[in-house]
């Protein structure tokens, strides 16, 4: 039976994968087909192409490298720096991913060309910000601060809070790589600020952790965890696996170094559950390692060379180099320590090999040691002697790296300095011509003192005509009044606002937004009882009394379709409270439609029932049309709250699973678990229906 069970399930599942995979392929084949279509305006198909070539970005970057080929033939055949300036980014990313960070370098250079000439600030700022990391990755830290620096003037001089965060991040890691950590935290902590001002949550995890990772490496071990437990208690963390998964491991290795290994072991496990939930290959190898090391500290050998074998296999599979030569010291000195000398020095041996190959003086030590004193226990002194020489030589180079790194160190302040005195001189001298031109004005106001006079003369006949001017200048301004307000009732007011600037609005990804959607249940049989202009009319009393509760809680109003109702809490201006006025909003609604309903039923006329779904997760929204304007928004969220709301009940709220993480501790609601539902196109969810205590 159980077996059957299993099959099922794996069908439904398969079925499920298939299916997505499906609606995949029908969307890469109609921007495919929008990209070969030569009827169709040159923008038009590179925008199409762009959009069919992102997701190869995730795990086929040879295909992406070609395409880039495509794109920037044709962005050359038809002079379009739109599909120029992709094709570089995809190249640039493709090389970097490949380690030719010069490569990488030389595209991303062109883009500062193409957004130089095209005076586009936003793609110069983005440039900037990709050749920074580039130098970072090349371990040239002078340049990498200096490109840094440029794209964080660029990004605040746009006002895109995020993309400074981001700078300052890379900024406290230059610094943490030349050894200032107190800068390095610095700036952790003002990226920190940002992130947490536009409760972006991934940002301020992974701020805390770098800042939690900067005390643990000055060994200040309080700190560190105070940092990285801050990072744990971050609302809603936990829906976010991956920063959830790296934020319990660093806590663990905060732990063995406290010396408390029960609570370390703790948080090691729930990191490596929640890994092999995800499947990530590096980090399970790496929390294995770091078990090992927990059980090798607590005298569980036998424990501790399974988990280094599981740890070392799993990184021969993926080739971490790095990791596998570390892997094979901690199991060669293992062995060392059970006497097993042959075993010692099989494993030891290896991992030294592997340690010149990656240039690592460390490591090679590390092996030296093991290997000289097996070989010395087992009798063999002359290659006790040999590997005895070789670690010396390898702790001497290490020395020789770390007066290098002092040097570089010396270097960068030096370079950070004559930066600051040039900047400094720049200023001056533009101080200097400022009070030059201060200058030549003041002598050109005497002369104009003096032709005052003959303007009065004029200006009676002025008079009159800017009478005329400021009449026609009201009804125009009357006119764009209702102009703006009419842009008002279709866009937020923050994209309007941009749109009118720029005369586009770009799409913006947000991280935590509650989609609320509503239905009535039996329409059609109501509408029926109604004639065309009653059902309007009714439709149109309930939509907007639901337009005054989205302004009432800070929702925003999205779009009708047919009888259903859609907004949004949380965008365009995320804020901590989005979550809960949206349910609260939801509540407002439906105590709307039941005193409608009692109104209508007395009266004898059809009346409306109700059903609200509530889901919150991650969407992108921005602007669609070109004449008719609609903002919008998109994404797997959206598709699920719709579910949602289908799968709900008449005077009822209900919600998913991830709206009900974010509410479960708030005193003012009780919940009600439906347990698993099965949805159309998702399989089964987890709902529960809310209400007020």
């Amino acid at each position: 039976m159980k077996k059957i069970i299993f099959i099922l399930t794996l069908a439904f599942f398969t079925t499920s994968i298939n299916a997505q995979k499906n609606e995949f392929q029908q969307k890469q084949d109609s921007l495919f087909t929008i990209w070969q279509d030569t009827t169709k305006k040159d923008y038009d198909r590179a925008y199409a192409f762009v959009d069919y070539i992102n997701p190869y970005m995730q795990f086929d970057l040879d295909s992406v490298l070609i395409h880039a080929e495509n794109l920037q033939s044709f962005g050359l055949k038809n002079n379009l720096s739109y599909a120029i300036k992709h094709a570089n980014n995809y190249k640039g990313s493709y090389w970097m991913s490949k380690g030719n960070l010069d490569k990488a370098i030389y595209f991303f250079k062109e883009n500062i060309v193409i957004a130089e000439k095209m005076n586009d600030k936003d793609g110069l700022a983005i440039a900037e910000a990709n050749i920074g990391v580039n130098y970072f990755y090349k371990n040239d830290y002078v340049k990498a601060l200096n490109y840094t620096s440029r794209s964080i003037k660029y990004f605040k001089e746009l006002g895109k809070n995020l993309r400074v965060a981001n700078g300052f991040n890379m900024m406290g890691n230059i610094y943490g790589k030349i050894g200032n950590k107190i800068k390095s935290i610095e700036y952790y902590i003002k990226s920190y600020d940002i992130h947490k001002k536009e409760n972006f949550r991934r940002g301020m995890v992974s701020n805390l952790i770098n800042l939690g990772t900067r005390y643990y490496e000055i060994k200040d071990y309080n700190k560190a965890l105070e940092y990285s437990n801050k990072a744990l208690n971050i609302r809603g963390i936990s829906s976010d696996k991956y920063s959830y998964s790296v934020a319990l491991s660093h806590v663990g290795s905060i732990y063995i170094e406290l010396k408390k290994f029960s609570k370390a072991k703790d948080y090691y496990t729930q990191a490596l559950k929640l890994q092999e939930e995800m499947g990530l290959g590096l980090n399970i190898s790496t929390t294995l390692i770091s078990l090992g090391v927990l059980s090798h500290n607590e005298g569980k050998k036998k424990e501790a060379l399974q988990y280094y074998k599981k740890g070392l296999k799993i990184k021969e599979q993926i080739k971490d180099l790095n990791g596998i030569s570390d892997a094979l010291s901690r199991i060669g000195t293992l062995y060392k320590e059970q006497s097993k000398y042959s075993l010692s020095i099989k494993y030891c041996k290896e991992g030294y090999e592997m340690a010149k190959t990656i240039e690592s003086f460390e490591k090679q030590q590390q092996n030296c040691d093991c290997l000289y004193e097996s070989y010395k226990a087992s009798g063999n002194l002359k290659k006790a002697l040999e590997y005895y020489e070789l670690g010396n030589q390898a702790k001497d180079s290490l020395k020789e790296g770390e007066t290098a790194k002092k040097l570089q160190q010396m270097e960068f302040d030096k370079q950070v300095t004559a930066d600051s005195l040039a900047t400094a001189e720049k200023e001056r001298l533009v101080e200097v011509a400022h009070k030059e031109e201060v200058r030549k004005k003041n002598q050109t106001r005497n002369i104009l003192f003096g032709v005052a006079g003959l303007i009065l003369l004029i200006a009676g006949g002025i008079y009159s005509r800017l009478r005329y001017v400021r009449k026609s200048k009201a009804i125009i301004e009357k006119e764009k009044d209702r102009s703006e307000n009419l842009l008002l009732n279709i866009l937020p007011a923050e994209i309007a606002e941009e749109l009118k600037i720029k005369g586009k609005a770009d799409a913006r990804d947000f991280d935590m937004v509650s989609i609320l959607f509503t239905d009535f249940k039996g329409f059609t049989e109501q509408s029926a009882k109604l004639s065309a202009a009653e059902l309007v009319n009714e439709i149109n009393t309930c939509f907007e009394a639901f337009d005054a509760i989205m302004e009432k809680f800070g929702i925003e109003k999205i779009k009708t379709i047919g009888d259903a109702y859609m907004a949004a809490g949380g965008l365009p201006i995320p804020t901590d409270d989005s979550v809960k006025n949206t349910v609260l909003a939801a509540f407002e609604m439906q105590n709307f439609i039941r005193e409608r309903k009692a109104e209508m039923d007395a009266k004898g006329l059809p009346s409306f029932q109700m059903r609200v779904g509530i889901n919150t997760g991650p969407v992108v929204a921005g602007i669609v049309g070109v004449k008719k304007f609609q903002y919008d928004i998109w994404g797997d969220t959206v598709n699920t709250a719709s579910r949602i709301e289908s799968n709900g009940e008449v005077d009822k709220v209900n919600i998913s699973q991830s709206t009900y993480e974010y509410l479960k501790d708030d005193s003012d609601f009780t919940f009600e678990s439906r347990g698993k539902i099965v949805a159309k196109g998702k399989g089964e969810i987890n709902m529960y229906f809310v209400s007020k205590k």
